[in-house]
């Protein structure tokens, strides 16, 4: 049987082919069961990955398959494209599987290496506890409270009227100008004191009243050992009909309170003053903590500390709210808490109040559990 020439070759180059072919494919096996081998139940994160470029890279083994495509015949094609894409993602399957067992093996270490021995006795946490001053304020508000009198919040902000006009400040008084007050814009001021308090609440109430108003004040003071441009005031005032409440019972008030802030024994004096809003007005001293009432430094040798201001509302500041000086008569008195604490707790300077020193803080540590 004679074969031609052409024939021959026909039957050489399709041999070729079939044998290319048939080594893509054997490559192919081969690439497949040495990636396996290699990503056995041990491999570890470096030979993962160093399995993942070498074979699934861009410039990897699969996809340097891939590009030689060209020489096997288009019919055998498709189904070497899909052998490479079932390698491809049988490596990526197992690589994924592996990197998800490697993460649990290693939160699995963590937990162990933090694991929390729950009889091992706890860790102390240091307790807090409240500021001195709000201390000092609670205590007195507490005493207020016990006496019979209502603990009623007022507003910072405030207007002329509520802050000096309604408790008798004449338009030129010195309160009134900028180097004392904080003005704000339409009028507005933030409060130089508490009374503020005794005319919003005798405005939208009427007689018998006692109540207390505590709360913050400002004023245009450099902070000092005695002063500060925010303090704490406690605003006391009783009303009734005229006659059921005198001077006498501001003293009995007053004096009975004092006492039981500072001590049974603490000396108790009233001396005439002068405030627009009362008539007639006393300054309330007590006997001095340190030298009880001996003389010492503190008290400038006279034995007394002047602690609060008091009087009878002016019929000025009663006629303000609507009521008739003629009907209804009352006390009214204020206090600096800050002042107050710093006597209570023989502290000498105001400003360690607000520095937030812990150090000097914990010394009050043990106020907070009752001892103030």
């Amino acid at each position: 049987m004679r074969i031609s020439a052409w024939s021959l070759r026909l039957t050489v180059l399709s041999l070729g082919q079939w044998f290319r072919n048939s080594l893509m494919r054997e490559q192919l096996e081969e690439i497949r069961e040495r990636a396996l081998a290699e990503l056995g139940d041990d491999a570890g994160d470096a030979q993962i990955e160093a399995v993942r470029v070498r074979v699934l890279g861009r410039s990897g083994e699969l996809t340097g398959i891939m590009r030689r495509m060209r020489e096997a015949p288009p019919e055998e094609r498709p189904a070497i494209g899909r052998l490479v894409n079932e390698i491809k993602d049988q490596l990526e399957a197992r690589i994924a599987a592996l990197v998800e067992i490697r993460k649990r093996e290693a939160m699995a270490r963590s937990l162990n290496a933090a694991a929390l021995d729950v009889t091992l006795p706890g860790a102390r946490i240091a307790r807090g506890s409240l500021h001195p001053v709000t201390l000092s304020r609670e205590r007195m508000l507490d005493i207020f409270a016990a006496m019979g009198f209502e603990i009623i919040d007022t507003q910072d902000v405030e207007d002329d009227f509520h802050n000096f006009g309604a408790l008798n400040f004449p338009a030129d008084h010195p309160a009134r100008e900028m180097q004392d007050t904080f003005f704000l814009p339409g009028g507005m001021l933030l409060r130089t004191h508490t009374s503020n308090g005794q005319i919003r609440v005798m405005e939208r109430r009427r007689p018998p009243l006692a109540v207390v108003c505590p709360g913050n004040c400002y004023r245009r003071d450099e902070l000092s050992v005695r002063a500060s441009p925010m303090f704490s005031q406690i605003e006391g005032f009783m009303v009734d009909r005229a006659g059921a409440v005198t001077m006498a019972h501001l003293k009995g008030v007053l004096t009975e309170f004092l006492r039981a802030f500072f001590g049974s024994d603490t000396g108790v004096r009233f001396r005439a003053s002068f405030f627009p809003f009362t008539e007639p007005s006393a300054e309330v001293d007590i006997s001095c903590l340190l030298c009880k009432g001996a003389g010492c430094r503190v008290c400038k040798q006279s034995g007394w500390t002047e602690i609060l201001g008091s009087g009878m509302i002016h019929p000025n500041v009663l006629r303000a709210v609507g009521y008739d000086p003629k009907e209804y008569q009352g006390f009214a008195f204020g206090m600096g808490v800050e002042r107050t604490s710093l006597l209570r707790l023989g502290v000498d300077d105001l400003r360690l109040f607000f520095e937030n020193d812990l150090r000097f803080l914990e010394q009050f540590r043990s106020a907070s559990e009752g001892a103030l």
